[in-house]
């Protein structure tokens, strides 16, 4: 009897590990693995299965693009340079400056940077003054100071070579992310991966027909998980810039061109439109024929909506066709901010020199050169701009100033991505002075010199402003100073009416004064008769 409690409690020992290792085995499963297992029940609708229609995409949209693409200078040397530490230095560089900009304003940004700094060693050797000059009016400053500071770390830590890889770039370059090392790994090495950006989102999105929020996790790894599937494996680099393109130029935010587009039969959200267009028209004949339609064709869905977290989860919005997909969540209402801005300056001989100070080497417009400014409280009087105005002044100079130096000029709005700002500017000029010698991020800027510096766009507003209302100020001068804009005119108005005043006004004629001229005009016609 022992031996077969002993025997029993032995085997409900077993079980009960057997147990806690499956327990354990389903702990152990990676998120990776969990996000798979979620995508995976969509995958009949939302992914691309079958293999004859991954090749026919490819080569319709490959086709498409070989007769429509841009010549850009970045895919010029992506195609053109042998030298593949170059190659990969210049397409990074392009794809930076990309991020949130569009081709049009980037390609002159990008000539002159390649002018001035063609390899990745020339440009670590740059300062940031000089690359936040160069940059000054892209915008969004940091992409910058990041690519200055991957050169940097690529000539110390990598003997100046580029990473050859994917996951190099993503791990090595500082501002590089998952988009970026996709798209340099495709384009300049040819590595087989897929580049998922703004563009690339949107088709995919109305060709799977993915409704649910496009920044959503879930989404995200549908999306890199069906561009990894999709990309052509000979030509990567330009399936993914074809992919692109095609959302720049076609599948665009607002009235796209399904018309023109290469992959409309591949589209789930065109298909969708067009069956729904039909739908109504046969429900519309079938009223005017008053029988019952029984040929509608139905529309091919998930056989998970409702619960799928990759469908549209509002309803279906016949006026926007296939800008259903994607959909997006409402956006953070930037914040709000005042700055008060003062424009200082002084007279050098003929030159006249501006005060500017230089922002802090991290944050917001990082290392950029500004007026002197100060972030205005919300609730605070416009009483007190003068006594901040002097005491942001004592920071900077060696003379002290009084509140009735300055003098308003107005103010300026700027937006960026996140700030909506209002600069509320004034200026005062100032003697022979100059900064304290203790502020080493201060310098007088002529204004030719001004125009050539690292200031942002914000700035250059500004001095616009400032331009302006100093031309409207001196041509009212002149008005009041000048002799002949009719001033004398009216002073000589006025001297003779005194002077009829003092003899005792305008006198008025008599009724037979008016006839005794005509009559005598009357006899001197006839004796001209």
């Amino acid at each position: 009897m022992s031996r077969l409690r002993s025997a029993m409690q032995r085997g409900k020992s077993v079980v009960l590990e057997n147990t806690e290792v499956k327990k354990s085995s389903n702990k152990k499963k990676t998120k990776a693995t969990i996000k798979e297992e979620e995508t995976s029940e969509h995958s009949s609708y939302h992914f691309f299965n079958d293999l004859p229609e991954i090749s026919a995409y490819r080569s319709h949209l490959l086709q498409w693009y070989d007769q429509n693409k841009r010549e850009l200078p970045w895919r010029t040397v992506a195609m053109t340079e042998p030298d593949v530490n170059i190659r990969t230095y210049a397409v990074w560089v392009s794809e930076i400056m990309l991020q949130q900009t569009q081709v049009a304003t980037v390609i002159d940004y990008y000539n002159k940077w390649m002018q001035r700094w063609p390899t990745v060693e020339k440009l670590a050797a740059a300062t940031l003054e000089e690359v936040n000059q160069v940059w000054a009016g892209l915008g969004y400053y940091s992409r910058g100071r990041r690519l200055h500071e991957g050169a940097k770390k690529v000539v110390s830590d990598l003997n100046g070579q580029m990473p050859r890889c994917t996951e190099g770039l993503l791990k090595l370059l500082p501002g590089v992310g998952r988009y970026t090392a996709g798209a340099i790994g495709s384009i300049a090495l040819g590595q087989v991966t897929g580049a998922v950006d703004g563009n690339v989102i949107r088709v995919l999105c109305r060709v799977r027909a993915i409704g649910a929020d496009s920044t959503g996790p879930a989404v995200t790894e549908a999306l890199w998980k069906i561009a990894n599937t999709i990309v052509d494996t000979e030509r990567p680099g330009d399936f993914n810039q074809a992919m692109m393109e095609l959302g720049a130029r076609v599948c665009t935010p607002k009235s796209p061109l399904c018309s023109q587009c290469p992959i409309q039969t591949h589209c789930h959200a065109f298909r969708k439109v067009s069956i729904k267009q039909e739908q109504d028209s046969k429900r519309l004949q079938s009223k005017l024929a008053s029988k019952p339609n029984t040929s509608v064709v139905d529309i091919e869905n998930c056989s998970a909506a409702g619960s799928c977290n990759l469908c549209l989860s509002e309803d279906w919005d016949s006026k926007q066709g296939v800008q259903n997909y994607p959909r997006k969540p409402v956006k953070k209402a930037p914040r709000v901010e005042k700055t008060l801005t003062c424009i200082v300056q002084r007279q050098r001989g003929q030159e006249t020199e501006y005060l500017l100070t230089q922002r802090p080497s991290k944050g917001l417009l990082a290392g950029m050169w500004e007026l002197p400014s100060m972030v205005l409280e919300s609730d605070l009087s416009e009483n007190k701009h003068g006594d901040l105005l002097c005491t942001m002044m004592q920071r900077f100079l060696d003379t002290l100033l009084g509140t009735d130096s300055f003098q308003f000029v107005g103010e300026v709005v700027h937006i960026l991505s996140h700030i909506h700002q209002t600069y509320v500017v004034y200026s005062v000029c100032v003697s022979d002075c100059s900064e304290k010698e203790q502020e080493q991020n201060t310098c007088w800027l002529t204004k030719c010199a001004l125009q050539g510096a690292a200031v942002s766009t914000g700035l250059k507003k500004i001095m616009k402003l400032y331009d302006s209302s100093s031309k409207a100020n001196t041509r009212d001068i002149k008005r009041k100073l000048s002799p002949g804009d009719g001033t004398e005119k009216q002073s000589n108005k006025k001297k003779k009416l005194k002077v009829v005043a003092a003899n005792g006004g305008p006198k008025q004629l008599s009724l037979s004064k008016f006839f005794s001229t005509s009559k005598q005009a009357t006899k001197t016609k006839s004796k001209n008769t």
